[in-house]
């Protein structure tokens, strides 16, 4: 098996290289504009939304030191921490590889994004009457909307993200570099969130082996002060409530009870198991009206109840999320109106002028190079234990994973820009990771750390 699985893994792994390498070289080589960016002044550097610009900042220092100790120690006390101790380590670690990546470009690398008059805050800034926020969402999202257009990421999305950036301005959060460490805060836990899922779920070993992979992602370049990182968080503890409700509620199962390798799960009664499915349902019901694209999230709830085995808290989750569904459109957002207006818009601007022929196979190398580069091997492994039992849980958790970004690249709707749109994706392909054997461990943690700080010291990455 062992064998085997290094066969798959350096399958996956040179695929996925080759299709980097194409994606960057094959636009200049044969000067094919494909447009990741709207401004072409400064250059580009497709598939990623951004350009090169070789740089060294204050956070460069701290970035290469966690990487050096992390290749030490990431693994050894991912092993052999207890589990709340190793929470905690993973936290703090993935919070300062998240802000010292950010600070590379300075503090300005941290409240940049959040303040560029497209994304979400500035209009959060100016909404005092969320009640008629919402009851002018529709009509303001088309390009010739007679009370003005919503700028571009508001008009994307739902106006989900757009409530969280409120509450944070009515909160004295509201700064562009108050709400940027605010995001990031949050962002630093979604590793937490994976682990504990996963670790409900029964497969405590591969929590504890997908760990370093996790908190040492390079897709912390993108995570850092961007807003789809509190929607991969979002996404991430839904599916933790998701797991726990599915696990506790199962008459069958004694929660608490050994679950294999002398490990225990977590003791939920059956009313505790209800009450986390209902917020689990409405946690993951907000997250369908913080971006469009992430009703695919429930094809990962699917898989999760799947595994924990309790299906009878799919009606509970879904009758929650639906409560949210009714309480937005009551309010005067109505999901199912809005969409086709979005569709709309989205092949009114820049869109339609980026190629499908590149961006169909373009957005899968984005994502490879926002989750790096190991990802594909760990594809690959994952592939090779498709049939052992023992690996279940991370099988099936991977393999929703790719069905999500499959369905999302096939949607078109996501032409470019993925390095950040699919962040809520990474973390459940990087599952697959746990899975290697263990002489690619270290060195492809080492590829891994080495891929994000290239990436945040050569490239201008707009987020």
């Amino acid at each position: 098996m062992n064998s085997s699985a290094h066969r798959a893994a350096m399958v996956g792994f040179v695929v996925t290289v080759a299709l980097v390498v194409t994606a960057v070289v094959v636009p200049p080589l044969f000067d094919w504009q494909v447009w990741p960016r709207v401004h072409l002044d400064d250059g580009t550097f497709a598939p990623l939304h951004g350009y090169p610009q070789v740089k060294v900042g204050i956070g460069t220092l701290p970035a290469v030191l966690l990487a050096l100790a992390s290749l030490r120690w990431a693994d050894p006390m991912s092993r052999r921490l207890p589990w709340r101790r190793l929470l905690l380590v993973a936290y703090a670690a993935g919070l300062v590889w998240l802000l010292a990546l950010a600070l590379v470009d300075g503090p300005e690398g941290i409240s940049r994004v959040l303040g560029n008059p497209t994304e979400y805050l500035e209009t959060a800034r100016s909404v005092d009457d969320v009640p008629g926020l919402l009851r002018e969402y529709v009509s303001r999202i088309p390009y010739d909307a007679p009370a003005g257009n919503w700028p571009v990421h508001i008009a994307g999305h739902p106006p989900g993200m757009v409530l969280f950036f409120v509450l944070l301005v009515k909160v004295g959060l509201g700064g562009d570099l108050a709400a940027g460490l605010v995001v990031t805060v949050i962002a630093a836990t979604l590793p937490l969130a994976v682990m504990t899922t996963v670790r409900v779920l029964g497969a405590e070993d591969a929590a504890r082996a997908a760990a370093p992979y996790l908190v040492l992602s390079p897709s912390a370049v993108f995570l850092a002060v961007s807003a789809d990182a509190v929607m991969a968080v979002a996404v991430a503890w839904g599916m933790c409530l998701l797991a726990v409700a599915s696990v506790g509620i199962r008459r069958d199962v004694s929660v608490g009870l050994p679950a294999g390798n002398g490990q225990e799960r977590p003791v939920v009664s059956r009313r505790a198991a209800r009450v986390a499915g209902v917020f689990a349902g409405i946690l993951l019901g907000y997250v369908v009206f913080m971006s469009y694209g992430l009703l695919l999230a429930g094809v990962l709830a699917l898989a999760v109840i799947w595994v924990g085995g309790g299906w009878r808290v799919l009606p509970i989750a879904i009758a929650s999320a639906v409560a949210v569904a009714l309480a937005f459109a009551v309010g005067g957002f109505a999901w199912w109106e809005a969409y086709p207006v979005l569709v709309d818009r989205y092949w009114d601007g820049l869109a339609h002028q980026r190629p499908g022929a590149y961006w169909t196979w373009g957005n899968l190398a984005a994502l490879a190079i926002s989750a790096g580069p190991l990802v594909g091997a760990g594809l690959g492994a994952t592939w090779a234990a498709r049939r052992d039992r023992a690996d279940r849980v991370v099988v099936v958790l991977v393999a929703a994973a790719v069905i999500m970004v499959a369905l999302a690249d096939a949607s078109q709707m996501s032409r470019a820009e993925v390095e950040r749109i699919w962040l809520p994706f990474i973390p459940w392909l990087t599952l697959g990771c746990a899975l290697l054997p263990e002489r690619w461990r270290r060195p492809g943690l080492a590829l891994q750390l080495g891929t994000a700080l290239l990436v945040q010291h050569l490239l201008y990455t707009s987020w």
